[in-house]
């Protein structure tokens, strides 16, 4: 992989390109520059993305896809997560483009998407001490998601609704149902693949302001609420954690995503919501929750987003 502006270390990265089903990581990167015409990053990403986060994350995971729809009978779903702002949406959108130029059709979903429907939502997310109007474990229509990814393996129907951030100023809310019939399904999440995790739930975290009574309890309620997701992980066949070495990086790309989002469509969270919304991202779910993620490949990345370790987990 030379001339390339990559700093990851490629003896774990090659495991991952052999597990894929390449003998080395030159004949992999030659057979992908050899199809620069077709994979093109222009209208997905700008000049500021990094080469790595192109052949450390983008292509493995196309490759990983490909391989998927190749070698096995059954529908396969590879989840992805990764903490808002990390730019797992953009990802989405290439994978689901450059998939079709292969002869086989990948559908990125959300779990987002599987927020609940207005009415519902106001009674769940009730008495949050963030005072947010959706985000954290138990604000989705959890049912419906595992029942839509399993009819999915079962049929190859795809019948999932989409949810658009931007309505109800900025609030949030269902607009339309998708229907497709992809060959593979990847679903990515904030806390995708995190599990309940009952330990240090008290105030010995370094959160700064220290943890509210309020918050302490609801932490409680949102732990068990994860019990109801555990179903839904047992559908991923396999896992890409794409995670930062410091997750207060975070508060940084979401205030980012938001700036964003306001510009292109009017509505997003600022000022007081945005804060309060940050505020749960950090504090609903401990920190450690996300180093027990059973994920089958792991990213590090740095507070720019540049990958710092790629390999199997």
């Amino acid at each position: 992989m030379k001339g390339l502006n990559i700093e990851f270390p490629l003896d774990e990265f090659e495991k991952l390109i052999f597990q894929i089903g390449w003998e080395t990581t030159d004949e992999w990167f030659e057979f992908w520059n050899s199809k620069k015409d077709i994979i093109s990053i222009d209208n997905f990403w700008d000049a500021s993305v990094n080469e790595d986060w192109i052949w450390g994350l983008a292509l493995p995971l196309l490759s990983q896809a490909y391989k998927f729809n190749k070698n096995f009978t059954e529908r396969k779903i590879i989840g992805i997560s990764a903490l808002p702002g990390t730019g797992k949406t953009t990802l989405g959108k290439w994978l689901e483009s450059i998939s079709l130029k292969f002869n086989f059709k990948i559908s990125v979903i959300s779990i987002d998407d599987f927020y609940l429907p207005s009415e519902e939502m106001t009674i769940a997310i009730e008495n949050n001490p963030w005072n947010v109007s959706r985000g954290f474990p138990g604000s989705h229509s959890i049912d419906l998601m595992q029942d839509k990814l399993l009819e999915w393996k079962l049929n190859g129907k795809l019948n999932v609704p989409v949810f658009d951030k931007s309505l109800r100023n900025g609030l949030g809310d269902r607009s339309y149902w998708r229907q497709d019939s992809p060959d593979l399904l990847i679903i990515e999440g904030w806390f995708l693949g995190v599990k309940p995790f009952f330990i240090n739930l008290d105030n010995s975290e370094k959160i700064s302001p220290p943890l509210s009574s309020h918050e302490l309890s609801y932490r409680v309620k949102i732990q068990n609420n994860l019990k109801l997701y555990l179903d839904t992980w047992n559908l991923i066949d396999q896992i890409w954690h794409l995670k930062p070495i410091n997750f207060e990086y975070m508060n940084l790309w979401k205030c980012n995503q938001e700036r964003n989002m306001l510009l292109k469509r009017g509505s997003a969270l600022k000022e007081k919501p945005l804060l309060n919304f940050l505020r749960m991202l950090n504090v609903s779910i401990p920190h450690k929750s996300f180093d027990e993620i059973n994920s089958d490949v792991l990213l590090l990345i740095d507070q720019n987003r540049k990958l710092i370790k790629v390999g199997l987990n």
